[in-house]
């Protein structure tokens, strides 16, 4: 300060590098709220994307699965009962808990290669494919003991002896043995591929 009580000039250089420069605690604060924000933003766009990418629009936007799967699909009763419930693309074949559903996005990557590189878009191509990729899923299920499939149905929600005496006694040899869903109850959704092999229809 001057003797008349005024801000030297040196003192003003002062005050507006110190409002231009704030401290190290203020600068952590804008630091960690940028982030905070910038995560909160990429996680809602990250998660809204594998969300939209589950959804029936999504899986039937090309025409290799609207013209073959998803027409064999319609026809059964996955997509039309009359309890009125319908399993999705999605309720089949991506898991619900975070970790595995991540998991199969990322594997996922190849499916998208093979739209890219044309291997399956034609109906000759596609049906000359479907054993190769049914395999690949029925071997995914068994891993995973059928896990998209125990998301409705579960053993101990069945009414045993509701059902037809066939299915019934299928039923107890499976509980019984330990089997997964799969095992039996390949070509559900979809028609069963030519060219199964004993080991195919069995396993």
């Amino acid at each position: 300060m001057s003797s008349q009580g005024t801000p030297a000039a040196g003192d003003k250089k002062g005050v507006w590098a110190a409002l231009r420069r704030p401290s190290g605690r203020y600068s952590m604060l804008g630091l960690i709220s940028v982030g905070f924000v910038a995560g909160v933003l990429f996680w809602g766009s990250f998660n809204a994307s594998m969300e939209a990418s589950n959804s029936m629009e999504f899986c039937i936007s090309c025409h290799e699965m609207r013209q073959n799967i998803y027409e064999e699909y319609r026809k059964t009763a996955h997509y039309a009962n009359p309890s009125g419930v319908r399993a999705t693309c999605a309720d089949c074949h991506v898991p619900r808990d975070w970790g595995h559903k991540l998991v199969r996005k990322v594997l996922s990557v190849r499916e998208l290669y093979g739209k890219l590189a044309g291997t399956i878009d034609t109906k000759e191509k596609f049906e000359a494919k479907r054993l190769e990729m049914a395999r690949i899923e029925w071997a995914r299920m068994r891993a995973s003991d059928s896990r998209e499939c125990r998301n409705c149905h579960s053993y101990e929600s069945m009414n045993l002896e509701g059902q037809q005496q066939r299915g019934r006694k299928q039923h107890e040899l499976a509980l019984r043995d330990g089997q997964t869903c799969i095992e039996c109850h390949k070509g559900v959704a979809h028609k069963k591929p030519d060219g199964m092999t004993e080991e195919d229809a069995g396993a």
